[in-house]
């Protein structure tokens, strides 16, 4: 008899260890008053704008013909410049990160070259280059003025990783044996600089391609872990494209098919513990693929903003309820509190203003 009760107590409590591993903090239901957004086009021309970042009261951009630029958060005044090679290659910029100091660009393709740019004097220094057929880096972010990461596709048998301990000023990459095992087909997308999320010590990687999976490290780049997804996987162009984390807890991806961007099921999900577990938001519901998606400041993880080609998206409740603010298409977006932003895309770079009744 004390042998069954003892038998019963530990299924109980490996039960419950169970639950309490695997289930996941409700999700608010209560959908806040839907907002409208106000949109005015700050640039228009042949650009295509999939990098944009803010920092030192500027927004700063960068795209492809090798131009960037920064706008003025306050006057919406723009400036732009250009980097020409000797040999008048084309460069293409899809990743940027802004420091206190410094704003740094990152093309996609070959060569790899990042540039260092001085808030001071916008001098342009090039920092780092890396030829190889196979590099193409997606997504860029920094710490602190210092310490800094970029990722990308493979030119080995893991992922791309480089990083920098000294402002920018030198890269190294990270060797394949300190990476999470490499499945064959597994890439990265750089659709605007928005597949990889830091949030004090740790950052997250997001892949797609054969497998829709999270690289972690709690310690900057030093040791790594990997986590399983819901995503849609298994395409050439499926999997994470955008990754935004509110805290160190509390995360939120999309994705989807860019061949099938109305497919709306299995490309946006939502974590409270890290990224160790995922949880499907809206599935069968729109939105559909999308390129970049945020928590919106100042509203306490509660709000969410997603870009694509499609329009523009926003959610009240953590990702439960969708609500289309508009059709316009765009690649990424940034906001500076929970009214104001800026949003990049094809050919065009528009200011918004979130209104609430």
């Amino acid at each position: 008899m004390n042998k069954f009760y003892l038998l019963l107590s530990l299924l109980i409590l490996a039960s419950c260890n169970q639950e309490k591993r695997e289930s996941l903090p409700a999700t608010p239901t209560t959908l806040n008053a839907i907002p409208s957004i106000s949109l005015s086009s700050v640039m228009n021309d042949s650009i295509s704008v999939r990098a944009l970042d803010y920092g030192g009261d500027n927004y700063w951009f960068a795209g492809n013909t090798g131009t960037y630029g920064k706008i003025d958060a306050k006057t919406g005044t723009l400036e732009k410049s250009k980097i020409q090679l000797e040999d008048h290659k084309e460069l293409e910029f899809r990743s940027i990160a802004v420091t206190d100091q410094f704003t740094y660009i990152l093309t996609a393709g070959n060569p790899a070259l990042i540039y260092k740019i001085a808030h001071a004097n916008d001098e342009v220094e090039l920092v780092y280059t890396e030829y190889e057929e196979r590099v193409f880096y997606d997504s860029m972010r920094f710490w602190d003025d210092q310490e800094g990461i970029a990722f990308g596709d493979p030119t080995e048998d893991c992922l791309s990783v480089i990083k920098t301990f000294d402002g920018g000023l030198s890269w190294a990459k990270c060797k394949c044996t300190y990476m999470p095992e490499f499945i064959p087909g597994e890439a990265a997308f750089a659709a605007s600089n928005s597949n990889i999320a830091v949030q004090g010590d740790h950052v997250w990687l997001a892949t797609g391609g054969a497998a829709a999976r999270i690289l972690h490290s709690k310690d900057r780049g030093s040791t790594w872990e990997e986590y399983a997804t819901p995503m849609i996987a298994g395409s050439e162009m499926a999997g994470i494209f955008a990754i935004d984390f509110y805290d160190q807890e509390l995360g939120v991806m999309i994705g989807g098919n860019w061949e099938d961007k109305k497919m709306n099921t299995y490309n946006k999900a939502i974590t409270y513990d890290g990224g160790r577990n995922w949880k499907l938001m809206a599935n069968g519901n729109d939105p559909g693929y999308c390129s970049d998606i945020i928590f919106v400041p100042g509203t306490k993880g509660k709000e969410l903003m997603a870009v694509g080609t499609n329009g523009i998206w926003w959610s009240g409740d953590q990702g439960a309820n969708w609500s289309q603010l508009s059709d316009e298409g765009f690649y990424t977006v940034k906001m500076i509190d929970q009214s104001n932003g800026y949003l990049a895309g094809h050919h065009n770079i528009s200011r918004f203003t979130i209104s609430r009744n």
